[in-house]
C-alpha cells in the first residue's frame, strides 16, 4: 500500500530510501502511471508514446535498431511487446500494436517488462550455501555436485526421493522437455503453479465437456450480451483483458455482474456486484439456478439434446430456495432473481472466473457449477458465451497442456500403460527402457510400478518430506528438492515449508531471482543458486489462456552467467547420462537443444488436443502478419494466413500440411470442423445407467453423420466404409500401433484425424457435456464448508469429507473441520492480486518502477472491524492463523472488505513472522521490496480431487502491532 505522501514521494515506507537510489527517478503512482500510459484504477495503456520508461544506452553508439516480437511474461493475455535492440542491448519498448490479443496496449507489469531483462537485482552466477552464506561457484561444479548427490539419493531411496517441480514460466518447448527429462529420470514427482492455481478447472471443465481450458477468448467477449464474473478481478488481475470486456459493455450495453466477497476494481465497473461469503459459491450459483428453473429460463432443447443429467442437477437445486441461499452466502434472494433474469434475457453471456473460485477444499464443485449454468442457459458453443476462465502466468495454459503434471504426460495423455507405449513411439524409445527408469514399489505384498502411479503435487510436497514414511504410498521420503521458476511462498504453510527446507538433503533453486527458496530456511550447507534466463532471453512458443500459441522470438543474448532452461536440462541429462536417449531426434549446437526441433516433436504426439498443426513454421508467419487477423474473430483476412485462427487455437487437428485453421471457439457446431467448428467430446464412453450420453440429434456443420457418435478408432473407418481414404503410408503406421483398435489420438500418422474431418465430423466424437460427473466425490456439485469455518451452525448441514490417502499422501478433512477455532479467530481470511505485482513477486518487486507504486505488504480490514479492534488506517497489525503462525502488515482499513472478512495480496515475501530476511540473499539480489507472505498464516486444505490449496476462505484474528 502507498501512505500519504509529500512532494510525490512516500513517505514511511521501509523501502523508500533504498528506491531512490534504485530508480531513475521518483515517480508517485499517478505520476508513473500516466508516463506509461497506464490508465488509473489497474486498466491497460492506451499507449507508451506520450511518455516511456527510461531507454537503456547500447555499449557502443550507433548501429542498427532492431524490433524484436516478444509476449509479455506476466499474464496469460498474451500481450505482444516489440523490443528495440541496438548494438545487443535492449533499448526501448513499445505494446503491439499489430496483436489482436492488446491492441496496443499495456499494464503497468507489461509496460515496464525491460526491467526484468536486464535488472541488476538478478541472480548473476551459480551459488552454493557453505557455511550458512552464499558463494559463487562455476556451473561445472554447480553440476556435477548437485548430480552427484541426486544419484546417490536414487541409489538409495528411488527416483521417487527426486522432486522436479517445473514452472509456468517455461515456452512450451521447455516444458514439454522438461516433462520427458522427469520421464527419462524416472519419476511422476514433477508439477508446476497450475496445481495451485487452476488445477480445479482443469478438471472440473474437462469432466464436464471433455476439455479443461478457456472455451472462446478474450476477443469473444466482444459478442457477449451478458458478462457473469465469479471469484476474478481482472482489472487487477489481467489488465488487458478488461478492455474487451469494456467492449462488450458498451457496444453491445452488455450488464457486467461481478460476484466477490470484495468490492475490487472489476467490481467498480459492474451493473449489479453481489458480495457473498467466501467459500460458498456453489450455494451462489444454485440460487441463481433456482430462479432460472422456478421460471423456466432453462434452454430446455440444448439440454435435452446436448447435456445429460440435469435432472439430477434439478433436484439438488430445489433446496437451494432464496431464504436457504442468503443464510449460507449472504447475497439476497431478490438480488439473485435479479441477477438470473438479467442472464436469462441477455443471451448469450459468458461467465468468467478466475483462482477465487478454484483455491478451495471443493474448487471442483465450483467449477463445475460454474459450468453447469452456462449448460443451462444453453451458452455454451456459442460466439459470445462460453467459459472464459483467466489463466495466471504467462503459460500456465501450454506448460499445463505440456504435461509439467505429477498425473499426466503431454497432452493429457494419463499415465496409463498405453499412454507410455504411445510416448514410447513419438520419442522412439525402447518401452522397456523406460519401465527400468521408474521404481517398482512392494508394499502388502503387491507390487505397483510407480510409473503408472500419480505423483505428489507440488500443493503437498511438504508432507513428502515430513510426513512418516509408512504413511507415503511410495518407497521412501522426498529427499531432494528442485525447485525450477517456482515461487515458494504463493504455496500455503510455510512454517511447515520451512521445515521441510530444512530436513531435505539437498535444496536446489533454478531461476532468474533467488526467491523466497534463498532466505526462508537457515541451511548451512547442501543447497544451490542456479541462474536460469528470462524469456526475453530465449526463444520458443508460449500458449495464452485462449488456447492460441504465439512464438517469441530471442530480445537479447543471455546475461551474466545465466543459462537457458532446455540447456541446463540437457547439462543434466548429460550428468545422468541419458542425453543420446532423450535428444536422439533433437538436434544440440553447443549444449543447448534446438527449439524448433522440440516443437516438432511434441507436434508429432500430441494427438489428444490438437497441438500437431502448430508447426514453428505457421507460428512464426502469426506473429509476423499480426495485423492481418480480425480483432473480434481473430480470423485472418486475406494474405498468407488467410482462414486461419490467430495462433492456430487447439485443436489445430492433424498434421501441419493439413493446414487446419485452429478452433477459435470450443463446441461451436456453427462451423464445419474443417474449419473450426466441434462438438462436445465423447471422453465418457456411450452411455451411463443405460442412458444414452451422445448428442441426440445435433451435429456439427456438414457432418456426414447426421447424430451423435463416439471417438473415431480404425474401426470405425472401416465400419464406415471410410477407410478407402487413408494413404498407404497411414495405413501402414495405424496398423503398426495396434490395426483396427488404433483411435484417433494414437494414430502417429494423422490418418484417422485426416479421415474423419475429410468428412467433416470431429475425431473425438460428438456427445453430451455432462453436469453429473459420476466418477468425482461428489458427482452433482455440493456445497461444502470450508475446513476453517466460523459459520459452526453450517458445519452439520454441510460438511466436508472423510479423511483419506490419495495422490500418495494422507489428507485431513473432518478432522480438522471438527473443532472450532472461530471464537480465537473470528475473522474471515482471503487473498488474491495486485496490478503492480506477480505471483510471488520475486520478479516484480526487484523492479524499480513497479516497486515505487506498492511498497508494504497490508491487509484490508472494514471499518467496523477495524474500529473494535482498535486499529487505524496505516497502523502496524499482527495477522495470526490458527495454525499457529503471525505475521506483522499494515493495516488499510477499508470498504473494500465486508464486515468479518479481511483481505491480503499474495506477492509479498522476505520477511517472516516479523523478522527481516533481507541479510539472507546473496548480495546485490535482495529485491527491492520485501514483505510477509499471506501464506505463512494461510492455513491446511486440499481440494477433494487435484488437491489444490485453499486460500480463500480461512480464519485469522487481528491485533494491533
Amino acid at each position: 500500500m502507498l501512505r500519504k505522501k509529500t512532494n510525490g514521494v512516500a513517505k514511511g515506507s521501509r523501502a523508500g530510501s533504498l528506491l531512490s537510489s534504485l530508480a531513475a527517478k521518483t515517480l508517485d503512482r499517478r505520476q508513473f502511471l500516466t508516463t506509461s500510459g497506464v490508465a488509473v484504477g489497474g486498466l491497460a495503456a492506451l499507449s507508451l508514446t506520450s511518455g516511456r520508461v527510461e531507454a537503456a544506452t547500447p555499449a557502443t553508439g550507433g548501429g542498427e535498431v532492431v524490433v524484436k516480437k516478444s509476449v509479455c511474461t506476466h499474464c496469460s493475455v498474451g500481450c505482444t511487446v516489440e523490443a528495440e535492440v541496438q548494438n545487443g542491448v535492449w533499448t526501448g519498448q513499445e505494446p503491439g500494436w499489430d496483436s489482436p490479443f492488446n491492441l496496443g496496449a499495456h499494464c503497468a507489469k507489461g509496460a515496464s517488462v525491460r526491467e526484468h531483462a536486464h535488472g541488476e537485482r538478478r541472480l548473476k552466477s551459480p551459488m552454493k550455501m557453505v557455511n550458512g552464506q552464499w558463494q559463487k561457484i562455476s556451473w561445472d561444479t554447480a553440476i556435477n555436485e548437485i548430480g552427484d548427490k541426486m544419484l546417490e539419493i536414487r541409489e538409495q531411496s528411488g527416483p521417487d526421493s527426486v522432486y522436479w517441480l517445473g514452472s509456468a514460466k517455461f515456452n512450451n518447448e521447455q516444458a514439454y522437455l522438461y516433462r520427458k527429462f522427469a520421464a527419462y529420470w524416472g519419476t511422476n514427482n514433477v508439477d508446476h503453479q497450475a496445481r495451485i492455481c487452476h488445477s480445479t478447472t482443469v478438471a472440473g471443465v474437462a469432466n464436464t465437456w471433455g476439455y479443461g481450458a478457456m472455451t472462446n477468448s478474450y476477443n469473444d467477449i466482444h459478442k457477449s450480451k451478458a458478462i457473469f464474473i465469479i471469484g476474478g478481478n481482472p482489472a487487477e488481475a489481467h489488465p488487458v483483458s478488461l478492455l474487451h470486456v469494456l467492449k462488450a459493455k458498451e457496444e453491445n450495453n452488455a450488464p457486467l455482474i461481478v460476484c466477490d466477497p470484495r468490492f475490487t476494481r472489476t467490481a467498480a465497473h459492474a451493473d449489479e456486484f453481489v458480495r457473498f461469503r467466501p467459500g460458498s459459491d456453489v450455494a451462489l450459483v444454485w440460487g441463481i439456478l433456482w430462479h432460472i428453473f422456478e421460471n423456466g429460463w432453462e434452454d430446455k432443447e440444448f439440454i435435452r439434446t446436448r447435456v445429460y443429467g440435469m435432472e439430477d442437477i434439478r433436484e439438488e437445486v430445489k433446496r437451494w430456495n432464496p431464504e436457504e441461499v442468503e443464510r449460507v452466502t449472504g447475497a439476497p434472494g431478490a438480488q439473485l432473481e435479479r441477477v438470473a433474469r438479467t442472464l436469462a434475457n441477455n443471451r448469450p453471456g459468458t461467465v468468467i472466473w478466475c483462482m477465487g473460485g478454484t483455491q478451495h477444499t471443493n474448487g471442483n464443485n465450483n467449477t463445475r457449477a460454474y459450468c453447469v449454468l452456462q449448460l443451462a442457459l444453453g451458452n455454451m458453443g456459442v460466439a459470445g458465451g462460453g467459459t472464459n476462465i483467466f489463466r495466471g502466468h504467462d503459460n500456465v495454459q501450454g506448460a499445463t497442456d505440456l504435461g509439467v503434471l505429477a498425473d499426466t504426460l503431454p497432452g493429457y495423455y494419463g499415465l496409463s500403460a498405453g499412454s507410455w507405449a504411445h510416448w514410447a513411439r513419438v520419442w522412439e524409445e525402447d518401452l522397456d527402457y523406460l519401465k527400468g527408469r521408474f521404481a517398482v514399489w512392494d508394499k502388502d505384498g503387491k507390487s505397483r510400478a510407480m510409473m503408472n502411479e500419480k505423483g505428489i503435487p507440488v500443493s503437498r510436497w511438504i508432507d513428502g518430506v515430513l510426513e512418516a514414511k509408512e504413511n507415503l504410498e511410495q518407497p521412501d521420503n522426498t529427499r531432494a528438492m528442485v525447485l525450477w521458476g517456482h515461487a515458494p511462498n504463493s504455496q500455503t504453510r510455510m512454517p511447515e515449508m520451512k521445515e521441510a527446507m530444512e530436513k531435505l538433503d539437498l535444496l536446489v533453486v533454478v531461476d532468474p531471482f533467488p526467491t523466497v527458496s534463498a532466505v526462508l530456511h537457515d541451511r548451512k550447507e547442501g543447497a544451490y543458486l542456479l541462474p536460469t534466463t528470462t524469456q526475453f532471453e530465449t526463444y520458443g512458443s508460449v500458449t495464452a489462456s485462449n488456447r492460441s500459441l504465439q512464438w517469441r522470438e530471442k530480445v537479447v543474448e543471455p546475461l551474466f552467467d545465466s543459462k537457458v532452461d532446455h540447456e541446463i536440462m540437457k547439462l543434466f541429462a548429460d550428468k545422468f547420462g541419458f542425453t543420446d536417449r532423450m535428444f536422439r531426434n533433437i538436434a544440440i549446437d553447443g549444449d543447448e537443444p534446438s527449439i524448433e526441433d522440440i516443437t516438432r516433436e511434441f507436434n508429432r504426439g500430441m494427438w489428444t488436443i490438437g497441438y500437431t498443426g502448430q508447426s514453428p513454421e505457421r507460428l512464426k508467419k502469426h506473429m509476423k502478419y499480426q495485423h492481418h487477423f480480425d480483432k473480434t474473430t481473430l480470423r485472418a483476412v486475406g494474405g498468407p494466413c488467410d482462414g486461419d485462427f490467430y495462433g492456430l487455437p487447439w485443436p489445430s487437428w492433424g498434421t501441419p500440411e493439413m493446414n487446419h485453421p485452429g478452433t477459435a471457439n470450443l463446441y461451436d457446431m456453427s462451423l464445419p470442423v474443417s474449419e473450426g467448428g466441434l462438438t462436445f467430446r465423447a471422453r465418457f464412453g456411450v452411455e451411463h445407467n443405460g442412458q444414452n450420453i451422445l448428442a441426440d440429434g445435433v451435429y456439427s456443420k456438414n457432418s456426414e453423420i447426421k447424430d451423435g457418435y463416439p471417438e473415431f478408432t480404425m474401426q470405425m473407418l472401416m465400419d464406415l466404409g471410410w477407410d478407402g481414404d487413408l494413404t498407404a503410408e497411414e495405413r501402414a503406421s495405424i496398423e503398426a500401433v495396434a490395426g483396427a483398435s488404433t483411435n484417433w489420438k494414437t494414430d502417429l500418422s494423422g490418418g484417422i484425424q485426416r479421415v474423419a474431418i475429410k468428412h467433416e465430423c470431429a475425431p473425438f466424437g460428438n456427445a453430451k457435456a455432462r453436469a453429473i460427473v459420476w466418477n468425482f466425490p461428489d458427482p452433482v456439485p455440493l456445497h461444502r464448508e470450508p475446513l476453517y469455518t466460523n459459520r459452526r451452525d453450517l458445519v452439520a448441514d454441510y460438511p466436508t469429507y472423510e479423511d483419506k490417502t490419495f495422490w500418495r499422501v494422507p489428507t485431513l478433512y473432518e478432522s480438522i473441520q471438527k473443532n472450532d477455532f472461530s471464537k480465537e479467530f473470528p475473522i474471515i481470511l482471503t487473498s488474491g492480486r495486485l496490478v503492480e505485482y506477480e505471483g510471488g513477486g520475486d520478479e516484480t518487486r526487484s523492479n524499480p518502477w513497479l516497486a515505487e507504486l506498492q511498497q508494504d505488504m497490508f491487509i484490508e480490514v472494514n471499518p467496523r472491524d477495524a474500529n473494535n479492534l482498535n486499529i487505524r488506517d496505516g497502523n502496524d497489525v499482527w495477522v495470526s492463523g490458527p495454525e499457529g503462525a503471525r505475521i506483522k502488515v499494515k493495516a488499510m482499513v477499508t470498504e473494500r472488505v465486508g464486515e468479518g472478512v479481511a483481505f491480503m495480496p499474495f506477492h509479498f515475501g522476505g520477511h517472516y513472522q516479523g523478522k527481516d530476511l533481507r541479510d539472507k540473499y546473496p548480495k546485490g539480489a535482495d529485491p527491492i521490496v520485501l514483505g510477509e507472505s499471506t501464506n505463512t498464516v494461510q492455513t491446511y486444505g486440499y481440494d477433494s480431487v487435484t488437491q489444490m490449496q485453499e486460500t480463500k476462505a480461512t480464519l485469522c484474528a487481528i491485533m494491533p502491532a
